[in-house]
């Protein structure tokens, strides 16, 4: 039995299909976006960018506002505390060639929320229209927001704030289940996103706990969102994109990765990050994702175990193809990993 819903559509943006990858720190920069669009993904969002630094004009903050036409149409993601510098910065962003503009109100991590970001928004409703208004007036693009169900189980609001950021003109929003006290532990409450598609007339899209075809099957049909995001499950497995569009529209999830195309994903993913940032930047951060890619496999744990000594990308592209057993130059293609949109 098939499942094809339809393409994801915000505020005249449309998206290939209704499949968003994540906005994971240090996670979904270009590199990664690019690749998880190649197998599947029909909306990918940047890195959270902090306002002040873009607004400070800050060499390494602006970095993450670099785009590249294989990722289009693409959501940059801002956080902050303050409505001048919010705007300022979603205005550089729509500059920088966003097609979106995504407030983050949802991140739980403490050096964000201290300083009244993040999911503390959640917990100061006023201040959050203030922020949320000047951002939307700021740009022509639609503005959406990705908050939690809540800060704690006793503060679950994300319907009642959903309604208010769609009255100060939001285009979409983003649920995740979990309330900030949870952090990424327990479960994720997918009644929350269900009872904030009901309180809304703008798509929502569902976040937490789609590890599956399965999974992201059952959230829509559960919450009647209009779209699913995947994090976490997709760090060292990009194709969870292709194998939930294979079982929507056949019935049958793709199968995952042959060790071959892993391996070709992987040297390609590398290469993205040398074009992207240098080869020394790139062979120290790529060391996390070659072993995430590696999890589950025969000897993978030795191999993680010695990539973490790797300083240059020669060795780094060695030690693949040795795990492996047969050398393949970097950047390979990863042929049938890329999904027919």
């Amino acid at each position: 039995m098939t499942f094809n819903p339809p393409p994801l559509s915000i505020g005249g943006v449309t998206f290939p299909n209704a499949l968003a990858l994540a906005p994971l720190s240090g996670i979904t920069n270009l590199p990664f976006r690019r690749l998880a669009r190649g197998l599947g993904a029909g909306m990918v969002v940047s890195e959270l960018v902090s306002s002040n630094g873009l607004v400070r004009a800050n060499e390494r903050t602006s970095r993450y506002l670099l785009t590249h036409p294989d990722e289009w149409p693409v959501v940059m993601q801002i956080f902050g505390d303050d409505p001048e510098p919010m705007a300022r910065a979603a205005a550089i962003a729509e500059e920088a060639g966003a097609h979106v503009v995504d407030i983050n109100i949802g991140c739980p991590v403490r050096k964000v929320v201290t300083r009244g970001a993040g999911c503390a928004l959640m917990r100061d409703v006023p201040r959050s229209a203030r922020i949320i208004g000047a951002v939307v007036r700021a740009v022509k693009v639609p503005v959406t927001i990705k908050i939690r169900a809540g800060w704690n189980a006793a503060q679950v609001n994300a319907p009642e704030y959903a309604q208010m950021a769609e009255s100060e003109g939001v285009k979409g929003v983003t649920v995740h289940g979990r309330t900030r006290d949870q952090m990424f532990n327990g479960r994720a409450d997918w009644g929350v996103i269900g009872r904030t598609v009901r309180a809304v007339s703008i798509p929502v899209i569902g976040n937490g706990d789609v590890c599956s075809a399965a999974d992201a099957t059952r959230m829509l049909a559960e919450t009647g969102a209009a779209g699913v995001m995947i994090g976490r499950a997709a760090q060292g497995n990009p194709w969870i994109f292709r194998e939930i569009l294979s079982e929507w529209r056949s019935g049958t999830p793709a199968p995952p990765p042959t060790p071959e195309e892993r391996r070709a994903v992987m040297l390609h993913h590398l290469a993205l990050y040398v074009e992207h940032a240098g080869e020394r930047t790139a062979t120290l951060e790529m060391r996390k994702h070659v072993c995430w890619y590696t999890k589950g496999m025969r000897d993978g744990g030795k191999f993680r175990s010695a990539v973490q000594d790797i300083d240059t990308l020669g060795q780094l592209v060695d030690a693949v193809n040795d795990f492996f057993g047969r050398a393949l130059p970097l950047g390979s293609s990863h042929g049938g990993g890329v999904a027919v949109e």
